[in-house]
């Protein structure tokens, strides 16, 4: 086989087959106990079958497709849950949905299914918590453990021996470090960490004795002659051997793995909301943009007289905005000053500007200014929540004087975003400032989420009741 061809693969492990049959059950069971509400006198046994099919096989099919039956070995509890959390948010659309078309829901009350939506997750919950809580129980006792090797002494290798020592629930036994190197080209190896035990030589006498069961090589991925060598070596051994790419040492934007017709690559700088994700965002968008809009509509048309009948001009302002990819967007805006800047050279609002209008000071402290970009939003150009839009003319300006300033542009901008909730709302007057804002710009984009959106929306509010910032 061509080394082109060669593909990774992720095995499934035991314990993913019975978190797929446990995940079965309890649905299957709390569907049966949910519809005990509606039916006294028992449900049919074939009808409650079809309704348990239908649960089990549409909640695996979206858990498959984002990911939930994956390892989670090593990571935190809370992805995992956060991840199953969403299968079950897209389960439940579906299932009603198909009820109504079969016409199921019209036999099954409203409290069967409140007692089913939030039944359901609760015990997929329960029961990967208790799973979780054995492994780590019967880990830490010595069961269902691995003993580890680490090859290299360098920056990443220390990091990863700190973080098998940090989470003895993993599993992981680490004997130590093997390097060729002298003692006087590697750094040293604090008193609190597993001891130097040889060269590579003793690493292949140590896996084929069974002293060491993995191998984390943490060489840098430069130095692909050793690596082979090692590989070469270890192969006449039966541990299991794993390479840690020394390129998580750079700035990663959201890194996920793809193919390239069996080829593997990791992402560097990636857009998150692709997929599922990005279907979900959108919906959200469309739904609360549209509530918000017409909660608003009332105020916006009383803005919208009050601009007109205060000041000489347009009642609103589009401004050229950078938007998703770099692309150029109008963001509309109430016009809150006397002058429409919208060329090379824009100037920020700063304290007591002589430009804007009576109105625009109470619209702009209020944020009242940036209510028309909700017709943004509804249009697609825009999402609720995201990095802010800046005018085109400081992005050119700042995109040479801060690093990776342009990825923000990975995702939609937004009305509010996580930069404005910490305290870099309005004037960016100082290059410290606008660093700040783009560091929490990119920290959105690697770790967003749904729950991430709802928590900034709500943030919103009392940041602007606070009237902080804002010029």
């Amino acid at each position: 086989m061509s080394p082109m061809s060669r593909g990774i693969a992720q095995h499934d492990s035991p314990l993913d087959c019975l978190h797929r049959l446990f995940d079965a059950l309890a649905l299957a069971g709390v569907s049966a106990w949910a519809l005990s509400f509606s039916f006294a006198e028992g449900f049919a046994s074939h009808e409650w079958l079809v309704v348990a099919a239908a649960v089990v096989l549409v909640f695996h099919t979206i858990a498959e497709v984002n990911g939930l039956y994956r390892s989670w070995r090593g990571t935190r509890i809370r992805r995992e849950l956060a991840c199953l959390l969403t299968a079950w948010a897209y389960t439940v659309p579906i299932v009603l949905g198909l009820g109504l078309v079969t016409t199921y829901n019209a036999q099954i009350s409203y409290s069967t299914k409140l007692v089913w939506i939030v039944a359901s997750p609760l015990s997929l919950v329960v029961l990967r918590l208790a799973i979780r809580k054995l492994q780590q129980w019967l880990r830490r006792r010595g069961f269902n453990t691995r003993r580890v090797a680490i090859v290299g002494v360098n920056d990443l290798s220390l990091q990863l021996a700190q973080n098998l020592g940090r989470s003895p629930e993993l599993g992981f036994d680490l004997t130590g470090f093997y390097d060729d190197r002298p003692a006087d080209r590697r750094p040293e190896i604090s008193s609190g960490l597993a001891p130097m035990k040889g060269d590579l030589d003793q690493l292949v006498a140590d896996a084929r004795s069974g002293k060491v069961e993995m191998v984390y090589i943490t060489f840098p991925m430069r130095a692909e002659e050793r690596i082979r060598t090692v590989l070469r070596q270890l192969g006449d051994t039966t541990a299991s051997v794993y390479i840690v790419p020394d390129f998580f040492v750079f700035e990663l934007l959201h890194a996920r793995w793809t193919s390239i017709n069996g080829l593997p690559a990791v992402s560097v700088f990636e857009n998150p909301l692709y997929g599922v994700d990005g279907l979900a965002k959108r919906a959200a968008d469309l739904v609360f943009g549209t509530l918000f809009t017409l909660l608003a509509a009332v105020p916006m048309l009383l803005i919208a007289i009050a601009v007109k009948l205060s000041s000489r001009g347009p009642v609103f302002f589009r401004q050229k905005r950078y938007g998703l990819d770099g692309r150029e967007i109008l963001v509309w805006k109430f016009r809150s000053m006397k002058c429409c800047d919208n060329g090379s050279t824009v100037t920020q609002a700063t304290k007591d500007d002589v430009r804007i209008t009576a109105i625009g000071k109470i619209l702009r402290k209020s944020s009242l200014d940036e209510l028309p970009q909700l017709f943004n939003v509804l249009a697609g150009s825009m999402s609720l929540v995201g990095p802010r839009p800046h005018a085109s003319a400081h992005n050119e300006q700042y995109r040479t004087l801060i690093d990776g300033y342009m990825l923000r542009h990975k995702v939609k901008p937004g009305i509010t975003g996580l930069a404005q909730v910490m305290g870099f709302r309005g004037e960016t007057e100082t290059l410290d400032k606008m660093e700040g804002r783009v560091r929490y710009d990119h920290k959105y984009i690697r770790e967003w989420s749904l729950w991430m959106d709802l928590v900034i929306l709500f943030r919103t509010f009392r940041v602007v009741l606070g009237q902080k910032g804002a010029y």
